[in-house]
C-alpha cells in the first residue's frame, strides 16, 4: 500500500493510539444473556497488533463510553493501563489522556466508529474510522480501515503506524530470527 506523504507525516510522530470499544475492538454487537451477564468477541490479530505497536514504543489507550468488565479483562490482557470507562465525552477523555502523558495533539491518534468519537477524530493529530462506521463519520476521518471494527481494523492501523514509523521491518525480523532459532 502506498501512503500519501501527508498521511505518513500524520503517522510517524504518533506517541499514543487510543481506541473505542464497541464497534471498533469489537464488531459493534452486545450480547446480553439470560443471567444478567453480557459478552463480547475480541479479534486476536488486533490483540496482537496492540502489542506489537506497544513494543514499538506508541502506547494503547481505551476511552469507551460503557462500564464493561469484559473491556477492563482485555485491557489487562493487553497491558493497556490507560482505560477511560463510562466516558461519552471522548475528547474530554482524550484530552486528559494528552495531558497526563505530555504530549501534544500531532503525537497522538484515535480510531472511533460513531458520533460520541468525532470531535476526537477530528482533534487528534491522525484520526481513523472503520469501514463499518458511517459515511458521515469517515467523511471526517484522516484515513477509513478497509476492514470493519473488530474484523481486523485496529491490526491494520496498528500495522499501518509501524510501517510508517520504520519498525515494521524490525518487527519481521525478531519474528523470522525466532523462527530460524527453533
Amino acid at each position: 500500500m502506498n501512503l500519501s506523504e501527508s498521511l505518513l507525516n500524520k503517522l510517524r510522530p504518533l506517541r499514543l493510539l487510543a481506541l473505542d470499544v464497541d464497534g471498533v475492538l469489537t464488531d459493534g454487537r452486545l450480547y446480553f444473556h439470560a443471567d444478567g451477564s453480557e459478552s463480547k468477541a475480541f479479534n486476536t490479530q488486533d490483540g496482537q497488533g496492540i502489542k506489537l505497536l506497544q513494543a514499538s514504543g506508541v502506547e494503547v489507550a481505551i476511552i469507551t463510553g460503557r462500564n464493561s468488565s469484559i473491556v477492563a479483562q482485555r485491557a489487562a490482557a493487553l497491558n493497556i493501563t490507560s482505560v477511560m470507562q463510562g466516558r461519552e465525552d471522548k475528547i474530554t477523555a482524550l484530552g486528559e489522556l494528552v495531558s497526563q502523558q505530555g504530549l501534544s495533539w500531532d503525537q497522538v491518534g484515535y480510531c472511533g466508529d460513531d458520533f460520541p468519537d468525532l470531535a476526537a477524530i477530528r482533534k487528534a493529530g491522525f484520526g481513523a474510522s472503520v469501514a463499518n462506521a458511517p459515511e458521515y463519520i469517515r467523511h471526517y476521518s484522516d484515513y477509513t480501515t478497509l476492514h470493519s471494527g473488530g474484523q481486523g481494523a485496529v491490526r491494520e492501523l496498528t500495522d499501518l503506524i509501524m510501517k510508517a514509523q520504520g519498525t515494521w521491518q524490525d518487527c519481521i525480523n525478531h519474528y523470522l530470527y525466532n523462527l530460524r532459532s527453533n
